[in-house]
């Protein structure tokens, strides 16, 4: 057989999970003619099914994926194989019942999912080995395997099994020096958990000291990115150069840094899921829970994930294509919402898009998570909608490839605030009774981080998520703004970034509870903003809970939520104030200039007309901006491998809309010019630049 002729990264690759042997009927040429009409060029195999590869110890069952592998290459389909390793067969299980993840101290991780497994442990390893190894070495040389998926969706467990709190504290010791350190660090002084030596240090079921946390969970997390590390190393040893190993990537398990996983595998993959139907429309409020919801979801995931990469092109391992959950969660898309997600993502730097998965399942936990076919097989309306998507994405070629997405506004995240918030959140969970003592919001950072990217994305603003990790003093390739939300745990370094981002004429805006603590969780003992309450000209010592939202005065509009902090400017211009008989006496937001830059800070928690107001006041930036509406049309740039420069139009809603394009385009579909875009319900068009 000749070599594959696509490559990860080559071109815009499209296409689905396939799993053939789930399937209880024989239509294997039918499912290929379907994909090739469909505009196919990517199928994913192979990674959900040890006990199909290795159904008994040692025996191996390897030769069943020729024939899949065989037609795929038939019909110029790409394949991605996965490594089975994240749902162990039943004899393991049965066999070495040590391996079981406790998610608890003692208390095992019952079988009968799937993720049940402490990846760490040597048992686990010696025979997951065993298999990568046997179907690796099996399938690497074949002509249509462009490369590899290790694992699946890593990090789902936080393992509180024996070796791995040895290792956890093996890590203190290493990281901190002595137990001496550990005591001063985490503030051990404190209901006298002070520690002589670490065989001290109690479990992390019932600890209550947040710093500890912190260091649990980042120990996890390197957890997860040494397990994938190793099994890259692995398939490294079979796979030739040009085959590309990866994991795909759910940001939301607890052992997970993506940031981390990014810098292990040769290209970042994601699973990227939305809300659909109107919870992407131009009413809907936006919400981070999954699915996330509101017209710049895609956009925002898509975003998350080239942070992990540094701003790198990345993969999309899987999507929904119909329902994203259970009997009691179905809500397939309207017609043209495939197309609307699939483009953002390409918009924002996709080098792949795929989907969950080709034939809904005929059993077992998925069986209503749909497919692209139903359960009858016969193509319907998802088919022709993905069909048109894939044809379009063909048709496209070049022109879509190697795109460099535009940016006007950096937004920070960061992955150890996040954990930190999730153990110490500093908002009430928002389904509470908010006159009583509400309960922890364990999402405070997510929601906080998502309200400020949706304000910005309907102030037409084009936003690149970084992870604070990548700040540098220079600023190196940071765009005009730069938003910090809730950035609670800060580096020395990474203050010292800020602060000379800023210096250097960066407009620099921080967000509530930003930079309050050190690395290791302690809260600094400067003023608020610790670090740079000089520079912004603006300081705190205090801060209250909301127990309903506040409206802001001044020159913004909306309404302060979960939290005020009670900011005091001592330098700095007032943007906006509180209309509130108490809260009133302090600042809402803001601003001073600082060096050739400026500081702005954002004393609260903005709902989302307050965020759209604060992008809008952050200045405009898109040329576009007179053409958008607020959560329904909206337009990304970027620039392609060519050096041209592309514009993605959206319309997120049923409501027509008309737009005059502000520079000359040609419809990079048709060919022709479009001085005037008529974008029908749920729209998108795609559009080159052209010489005046």
């Amino acid at each position: 057989m000749a070599q594959h002729r696509y490559r990860i990264g080559d071109r815009i690759l499209f296409g689905a999970a396939y799993y053939p042997e789930y399937q209880p009927v024989e239509r294997l040429d039918t499912d290929f003619g379907l994909m090739r009409d469909a505009g196919f060029s990517l199928i994913r195999v192979g990674e959900s099914v040890w006990s199909t590869w290795e159904p008994r110890d040692g025996e191996f069952e390897l030769e069943w994926l020729d024939r899949v592998l065989d037609a795929a290459h038939d019909h110029d389909v790409a394949v991605v194989l996965g490594t089975p390793t994240y749902a162990v067969p039943p004899w393991l299980m049965r066999k070495h019942p040590e391996i079981a993840a406790e998610e608890r101290t003692g208390v095992p991780v019952p079988w009968g999912a799937r993720q049940e497994t402490d990846t760490s442990h040597p048992v686990f390893r010696r025979y997951a080995e065993r298999v990568i190894r046997a179907v690796v070495d099996r399938y690497a040389g074949h002509p249509a395997v462009v490369g590899f998926q290790v694992d699946n969706e890593p990090g789902n467990v936080l393992a509180h099994n024996e070796h791995v709190f040895a290792g956890f504290k093996a890590w203190l010791l290493e990281r901190y020096g002595d137990v001496s350190a550990v005591n001063d660090a985490w503030n051990l002084t404190h209901w006298a958990h002070r520690m002589s030596d670490l065989a001290e240090l109690w479990r992390p079921d019932g600890n209550h000291v947040p710093q500890y946390d912190l260091a649990w969970r980042r120990y996890q997390a390197e957890l997860t990115t040494e397990y994938i590390a190793w099994q890259t190393a692995l398939v490294k040893e079979y796979a030739s150069p040009d085959q590309a190993v990866f994991t795909c990537i759910d940001i939301a398990r607890p052992a997970v840094d993506d940031h981390a996983l990014g810098r292990v595998v040769d290209v970042v993959a994601a699973n990227q899921y939305h809300a659909t139907q109107d919870e992407l429309g131009p009413d809907a409020e936006g919400g981070h829970e999954f699915p996330p919801s509101g017209s710049w979801a895609p956009f925002f995931v898509a975003d998350r994930t080239a942070a992990a990469s540094g701003g790198e092109r990345f993969m999309v391992t899987e999507t929904n294509a119909t329902s994203v959950g259970f009997p009691w969660f179905n809500h397939p898309a309207y017609d043209g919402q495939w197309r609307q997600v699939a483009w953002a993502m390409i918009a924002r730097g996709a080098r792949a898009v795929e989907y969950w998965h080709w034939h809904t399942m005929h059993g077992s936990w998925e069986t209503f998570w749909g497919g692209i076919l139903p359960h009858s097989f016969r193509p319907g309306r998802v088919y022709e909608q993905v069909a048109q998507l894939g044809r379009e994405i063909r048709t496209a070629g070049a022109t879509v490839e190697g795109l460099t997405p535009d940016a006007g506004v950096a937004l920070v995240y960061s992955m150890p605030t996040r954990w930190a918030f999730e153990f110490h959140p500093p908002l009430q969970d928002p389904s509470a009774d908010p006159r009583k003592q509400g309960g922890p919001d364990r999402a405070a950072y997510e929601r906080m981080v998502y309200r400020w990217y949706g304000g910005l994305s309907r102030a037409g603003h084009q936003v690149r998520v970084v992870h604070a990790d990548d700040l540098t003093p220079d600023g190196a390739e940071l765009p005009p703004v730069v938003v910090a939300p809730a950035l609670y745990l800060a580096t020395d370094a990474q203050l010292a970034a800020l602060r000379a981002y800023a210096a250097a004429g960066g407009h620099l805006v921080l967000g509530a509870r930003s930079l309050y603590a050190d690395e290791v969780g302690r809260p600094r003992l400067d003023r608020q903003p610790a670090g740079l309450a000089d520079a912004a000209g603006a300081w705190y010592d205090e801060f209250s809970n909301l127990l309903v939202p506040v409206p802001v005065t001044g020159g913004l509009t909306g309404h302060a939520t979960g939290l005020i902090e009670g900011l005091t400017a001592d330098g700095a211009d007032v943007v906006a104030g509180y209309d509130h008989p108490h809260f009133g006496r302090w600042a809402a937001v803001t601003t001073r200039e600082y060096g050739a830059g400026r500081v702005t800070y954002a004393g609260m928690v903005p709902d989302l007309e307050l965020a759209t107001a604060l992008g809008t006041w952050l200045g405009p930036v898109n040329p576009w901006l007179t053409q958008l509406v607020p959560g329904a049309v909206t337009a990304h740039g970027a620039t392609n491998a060519a050096g041209q420069r592309l514009w993605f139009v959206h319309n997120f809603g049923f409501e027509p809309h008309t737009v005059t394009p502000p520079v000359p385009v040609a419809d990079v579909l048709t060919g022709a010019s479009a001085e005037r875009l008529e974008l029908g319900p749920w729209d998108v068009r795609i559009l080159r630049e052209t010489t005046p």
